[in-house]
């Protein structure tokens, strides 16, 4: 071949790789879904350099690896590489490179930065960073160059095409992805606002959507078989002054006519059969560019909740007045009798008039401070100091105030001599203690007896007032608790309380849960008797769990998953987890559950009872990951029938809204001690376990390799006894890494990696072919059953 024919074929192939190279770019461009974009460049690449093997990584935002993508490897090369001893010292290497990486010999390479053995054969190797807008967000990689000559620069130029490629695909991935996320957020946002939203097509004054708050509204004039559509042609309005309103009156017919804005017009909807219901009404124009009105959205604020706490005001302030007003005339009418009596009046009688006077200014000193910690439960700053402190002193003095009072009740207490000691407020439980007995006398006619007992349950003490009265009806129980809801009282002679006014339950449940406790009533029905339960966390709770083996507090951040479709309950809850030392992470997205608990490890949940379009028991089903974690369930209503089928599935605890930081952090920090010490309580084996030369005797901690002692760190020691103890059962990263960490653990599998390198070291067992500890690719590490070794060949 002469020097011409040889140009003439170098440009032909010139031609060619040029022609290669625009199909792949089309095809690229042509195809949206990240993945298969990235797949369609390692294969574009691969082609095109005579390269046997080709791969992506991705960075996440904080700069650590997100994805790996090689197509061309099996799966024992991929692990093999994901396992290498300095994996993570490795890729950490080839993702701080700035500028184009090109070998010859990958695995010399690899061992003269000091990362040891490269487990593949690659040889020849090139690595370009995929850079965009100068943030480095991930490396594309050419390995096994087909031949006997290595990359070129030629073949460094078309990897860099193809990084930029790359770029672009990654870059328009996470915009689209922060896209989706805004536009669900802010349809979540609508869809759960506590006020209605309708949207409307000005041109054609056609609804086009609804929030559920409007749909709750119209729901309450509406036929079932009408549509939205029809309701508004077929209903009548009148101003919140009584005066009607003509169709075209209506402050949505004046907006899509005159395209004027509506502010806060009180209207009645009312409907052909006469059901109404009032509403506030904004209507807002939103036009195009050139000014012509193209959408209406209009709110709907329902007044019902108004209406109904304005009632309530008014029944209150009649019943303060009435409480009020019975003490204070027997002040006036026993002080305007001594007075008129002066000096004559008999001293007996005298004293007597004194003590109703006293009587009387602690009944109404009473009620007030009743209504002043009212105040303080429903805006968060009810003050109580725990300490530790025996139950059995709070209970005498509750007993002994008890029966202080004109009371025909037998009080029977029952508590356990070893019952601990509790975390509690002395002053505050006593005043549980005694309301409860109070609201039990008022409610046992004739004198019944009244019984308290209590009760130790792992982390906490259960108290409990019974009595043998009038009993609760089912569907009462859930509402006790509310202000101003009171039982049906039966005996005229009980005596006056925080009961009497319908605000001493409602302290109770502040209190108790202000102490991170909970409270609750139980009754068979009415003619029954009732039981009122509350817990408070025992004193050997009184700190954060310490460190498996460790005396110490723990060390670190604990991270909590909020999941809540209410944008102000994630803000609120998010100040208050700051502010209590927690990492919290926050999602209104149950899609985004699966990713955020593989992402971030999470150390506990606060999840929603209701989500959009799921459950959060749904969820929870659905989601094994989910289930694995410690969950307290946020609840509308604390006696939801679904609150008691959520804590039947396995959550840990449940919270009512509207809750207080005091509350929710106290809650939190009990549950996380429960579960820590249900771990720490784990039957162990009693009888040492023998896998070959290797003996582990849990009762001393201790394990040998024939007869000699191994010197292993807690950390090691605490990874062998976890597996060995589910021998040979496979264990997750995911369940490892918070059964030997600790609660407070990394979230970072490399860690697992890590330590299961050194203890092989220690073992002296070959990660080819090994005895005692074997990876499960892409799931886990088991050990074999005690005395049954593994073959020689297992599989990694």
């Amino acid at each position: 071949m002469t020097e011409t024919d040889a140009l003439k074929r170098e440009i032909a192939d010139l031609r060619e790789r040029l022609a290669r190279l625009h199909e792949a770019g089309a095809r690229i461009t042509e195809e949206l879904e990240l993945d298969t974009v990235l797949r369609e460049v390692m294969e574009a690449a691969r082609s095109l350099t005579g390269a046997r093997f080709s791969g992506i990584t991705m960075l996440d935002d904080e700069g650590e690896l997100a994805d790996f993508i090689t197509p061309e490897f099996s799966e024992q090369q991929y692990q093999a590489l994901i396992e290498m001893p300095a994996g993570e010292e490795f890729f950490r290497y080839l993702h701080g490179l700035t500028t184009p990486l090109r070998v010859d010999d990958l695995p010399a390479h690899v061992e003269g930065l000091g990362l040891g053995p490269f487990p593949l054969p690659l040889a020849s190797y090139c690595c370009l960073p995929i850079r965009h807008r100068g943030k480095h967000v991930g490396s594309v990689h050419l390995a096994g160059k087909q031949g006997e000559t290595g990359f070129t620069a030629e073949d460094e130029e078309t990897l860099g095409l193809f990084a930029q490629q790359a770029a672009i695909a990654i870059a328009n991935a996470r915009r689209m992805q922060n896209e989706r996320r805004a536009r669900a957020d802010l349809e979540t946002l609508v869809d759960t606002s506590p006020v209605g939203v309708a949207l409307f097509d000005a041109p054609a004054g056609r609804l086009v959507s609804l929030n559920r708050e409007a749909q709750r509204i119209i729901d309450a004039v509406r036929d079932p078989q009408q549509t939205p559509e029809e309701l508004l042609n077929a209903l009548s309005y009148r101003r919140g002054d009584g005066r009607e309103i003509a169709a075209g009156e209506f402050p949505l017919a004046r907006v899509l006519t005159t395209s004027q804005t509506v502010r806060a017009e009180e209207i009645v909807l009312i409907a052909a059969d006469g059901r109404q219901t009032s509403v506030i009404v904004n209507a807002t124009p939103i036009r195009s560019a050139d000014g012509l009105v193209e959408s209406v959205v209009v709110t709907l604020q329902d007044l019902a909740p108004l209406e109904d706490l304005m009632r309530m005001r008014a029944e209150f302030l009649a019943m303060v007045s009435h409480e009020l007003r019975a003490p204070l005339s027997s002040i006036k009418g026993s002080a305007g009798t001594l007075i008129k009596s002066g000096l004559g009046l008999d001293p007996a009688a005298a004293t007597q008039f004194l003590r109703i006077i006293e009587e009387q200014a602690e009944r109404m000193e009473a009620l007030i401070t009743d209504l002043l910690d009212v105040a303080r439960i429903e805006s968060g700053e009810l003050s109580v100091r725990p300490e530790p402190v025996a139950l059995d002193g709070l209970v005498e003095a509750a007993r002994s105030a008890f029966l202080s009072g004109s009371v025909r009740h037998d009080l029977e207490i029952d508590l356990p001599a070893e019952l601990g000691w509790i975390m509690a407020d002395p002053r505050r439980i006593v005043q549980v203690l005694l309301n409860l007995l109070r609201n039990a006398a008022q409610h046992s006619p004739g004198g019944g007896p009244i019984r308290l007992s209590a009760q130790q349950q792992d982390v906490q003490v259960q108290v409990t007032v019974a009595d043998d009265g009038v009993g609760i009806p089912p569907e009462r129980l859930g509402q006790l608790f509310r202000v101003f809801t009171r039982r049906d009282a039966t005996d005229a002679t009980a005596s006056s309380g925080a009961s009497e006014t319908g605000l001493g339950l409602s302290i109770c449940q502040g209190i108790v849960e202000a102490h991170g406790g909970r409270i609750w009533a139980e009754s068979e029905g009415p003619g029954a008797g009732a039981q009122f339960h509350f817990t408070l966390p025992a004193v050997e709770a009184a700190t954060l769990p310490p460190e498996p083996g460790s005396s110490e507090p723990l060390r670190g951040r604990f991270r909590i998953l909020v999941v809540d479709d209410d944008p102000q309950t994630l803000r609120y809850v998010r100040d208050t987890l700051e502010e209590a030392g927690f990492d919290p992470i926050l999602t209104g997205d149950p899609q985004a559950v699966r990713r955020l608990i593989a992402e971030r490890r999470p150390h506990l949940v606060l999840l929603d009872l209701v989500l959009p379009d799921i459950d959060g028991m749904e969820l929870m089903e659905q989601l094994p990951a989910l289930r694995d974690l410690p969950i307290i369930f946020i609840s509308a209503y604390g006696g939801d029938q679904r609150v008691a089928k959520a804590l039947e599935l396995g959550a840990d605890d449940y919270i009512a809204k509207p809750f207080s930081p005091t509350e929710l952090v106290a809650r939190i920090k009990t549950v996380l001690r429960r579960v820590s010490r249900a771990r720490e309580l784990e039957p162990v084996p009693t009888k040492p376990l023998h896998w070959g030369e290797l003996e582990l005797d849990f009762s001393d901690r201790r394990a040998t390799m024939a007869g000699q002692p191994l010197p292993l760190t807690n950390l090691e020691y605490r990874l062998l006894s976890e597996l060995a103890r589910h021998a040979p059962e496979l264990r997750t990263t995911a369940e490892l890494l918070p059964r030997v960490w600790g609660p407070a653990h990394s979230g970072r599998p490399g860690a697992v990696r890590t330590l299961v390198k050194q203890l092989r070291r220690k073992l002296g067992d070959d990660a080819e072919t090994p005895r005692y500890i074997i990876n499960e690719p892409r799931a886990g590490y088991r050990m074999p059953r005690p005395d049954q070794p593994e073959r020689p060949n297992a599989k990694r």
